[in-house]
């Protein structure tokens, strides 16, 4: 008789992690992949050295002064059809489809602005403020002002399982939508990304704690690489003795 056990694997999903202020404050937004993607394209960029005006200046044929720069390039596929047969449980599908996960995939192409809870309270305060005869809250005079936009992109981790945690930006994005809702809402999409990995150096003067997390994840990463590079070496004694000619 079965015993609720099985021997499959329990499958990991793939994730973009997005540190923001723009929704909830100090809640970083989830982006799960519905469908892990088949296949993954990763490219590593050699360091090529600046022209070189004499044979003194010239670079060494091993010369590598920094980590190669790594690119992904990878396909998500996004379908709506098995939650819209579960209206009761999936309200959010039955009004937008795929549309607020695709939403949420743009977004990360979008500067950091105010949270959406941050401006609902801020207008609610300013109201408060504006009838109390310019009190406002906070010991200033008159309404409260907005905060700027600070003009950069938030902070992404691309997580792919345990062995691959790694702060990236988004370099190419496109959709392709493939069905649509009466209110013409895409049920399906293809959304392709490419994935630029970003290094120590991005962060120079790291004054945040998405940064700083950007930073560790970077390392951590990196060291799985070295780990499993090391383990390599146990096949290597092997290879060498198949090599030699006695």
């Amino acid at each position: 008789m079965p015993n609720g056990y099985s021997r499959s694997p329990k499958l990991l999903k793939g994730a973009l992690i997005e540190f923001s202020e723009r929704f909830i404050e100090s809640i970083p937004n989830v982006i799960v992949f519905q469908y892990n993607p088949a296949t993954m394209t990763r490219s590593l960029e050699v360091w090529q050295p600046p022209p070189a005006s004499d044979l003194k200046s010239a670079a060494s044929a091993t010369a590598q002064p920094e980590d190669p720069p790594e690119t992904f390039n990878l396909t998500l596929e996004l379908d709506a059809t098995d939650a819209l047969e579960n209206p009761d449980t999936h309200p959010v599908a039955v009004v937008s489809g795929v549309a607020d996960r695709v939403a949420a995939l743009e977004m990360l192409l979008y500067p950091q602005e105010e949270s959406l809870l941050g401006g609902l309270l801020g207008s609610v305060t300013g109201s408060l403020g504006s009838n109390a005869g310019g009190a406002g809250i906070g010991g200033g005079a008159g309404t409260v002002s907005a905060p700027v936009p600070r003009g950069t992109v938030p902070v992404v981790l691309f997580v792919w399982g345990p062995g691959r945690i790694s702060p990236v930006r988004l370099t190419s994005f496109s959709v392709e939508e493939q069905a649509y809702s009466p209110t013409l809402y895409p049920i399906r999409a293809q959304v392709k990304v490419g994935l630029k990995m970003l290094t120590e150096k991005d962060f120079p003067n790291s004054d945040s704690l998405s940064e700083e997390l950007a930073i560790f994840a970077y390392k951590y990463t990196r060291k799985q690489k070295q780990a499993l590079a090391a383990l390599n070496t146990a096949n290597s004694a092997d290879s060498i003795l198949g090599m030699l000619p006695f």
